[in-house]
This record gives C-alpha cells, structure tokens and sequence, in this order.
C-alpha cells in the first residue's frame, strides 16, 4: 500500500523504502541507503532490522561515529545479537578505539565461534594492541604520520 509521501519524504511504503534500501547497500550504494532507512527509522524507531541495515549502511558509508552509535541501539534493543556486537567492535575499530573493538569482538566471537570473520577480525584488533604495548604507543587514536588503510570490512559477511 503506497501513501502520499509528506515533502521530501520518498514515495512509497515503510516497506517499499527498506526493500529499496536493501537494494541500494547490494548495489554498493551504501550513502543512498543510509539516508533512505533515515526515513524508515523515523517511521519505525524500534524495528530491529531496519535499525541493522541502517547501521550496515553507515559503516559502509565510512560514518563510523553515526555507526557506533547506530550498532548502540542496536544492541539497547538486542543485548544478545552477535552481528550488533561485531559491527559495533568494527565501528570502534576504524574509530581506533581498540580496547573497545576487542571487547565487542571477543563477544561477537564467543556467540558465534563458528563465523570466521569474527575470530579473524578479532585476531587483527588483539594484533594491533600487542604491537602498540610493545612499541609503547597509546592504546587508542591514530600514530603521528600513519595512515590507515585497511580493506576489511563489515562488508564481507
């Protein structure tokens, strides 16, 4: 059922808008799908799949600061979803807020033990952490004239 779109809200259902919202983060049209499910949210605050692929398509999109905290209402209404978890330490982790990374891996990790991108993800982030104790390099934020480049992503799940 489609309804009169109120000005600047897009045309269709709330489900006509996630079933093209799914269709533009496929695309890898991550930026397009974030401000579609934008909508979505408005409409349907505490839906948690709208609220996931939203915070899928943030972290795609490189917001991560919009990304940690979309993966925090994730996890406000889902304590026990592994991918919340994953995508929150993923988040924090392009944020190089380490400790924080390896702590919602480790949890990604022991829910789903079974999903490999979990215990490689975490293995990275622990990696990091090791290298900066024993070069004495601060735990969290960036290293003077580094630049990260790093291609994993939430992306190949």
């Amino acid at each position: 059922m489609s309804v009169e779109p109120k000005s600047g809200e897009p045309a269709g259902s709330p489900y006509e808008w996630y079933q093209r919202a799914q269709e533009l983060l496929a695309a890898g049209n991550s930026a397009a799908a974030a401000q579609l499910l934008e909508y979505l949210l408005e409409a349907e605050p505490g839906s948690r799949s709208v609220l996931e692929a939203y915070a899928r398509a943030v972290f795609d999109a490189r917001r991560y600061d919009d990304a940690v905290a979309a993966f925090g209402a994730l996890l406000e209404v889902a304590p026990d979803d592994d991918y919340a978890h994953f995508g929150m330490g993923m988040s924090q982790w392009r944020k190089q807020e380490f400790i924080l990374a390896r702590d919602h891996l480790s949890m990604a990790f022991v829910m789903r033990p079974d999903r490999a991108e979990y215990g490689k993800a975490l293995s990275q982030v622990k990696a990091t952490l090791r290298a900066r104790v024993a070069d004495q390099l601060p735990l969290t934020g960036p290293i003077a004239g580094v630049q990260n480049d790093s291609t994993f992503g939430i992306e190949e799940i």
